[in-house]
């Protein structure tokens, strides 16, 4: 199951909340127990690892394929 944020309207809270993603939007009962409500944020994903390059095409004529162009065959 995913992860959703919720602030607080009242004070800005952010709290986190394990749900099903049908019951992502469903009203959220609060923590406290003091009737605060609380509204859906947008949640960003980050890391901490760069991202990898792109590996070379494989597509058609990429050598591999059995049109024999780029593998050295006459075609």
């Amino acid at each position: 199951m995913p992860l959703y944020e919720y602030r607080c309207a009242e004070d800005g809270e952010l709290i986190t909340l394990l749900r099903s993603m049908d019951e992502a939007d469903d009203p959220v009962t609060d923590p406290s127990g003091s009737g605060r409500t609380f509204e859906r944020v947008q949640s960003l994903f980050s890391t901490d690892r760069p991202a990898e390059e792109a590996g070379g095409g494989g597509g058609c004529c990429g050598g591999g394929c059995s049109c024999g162009k780029g593998s050295g065959a006459a075609g």
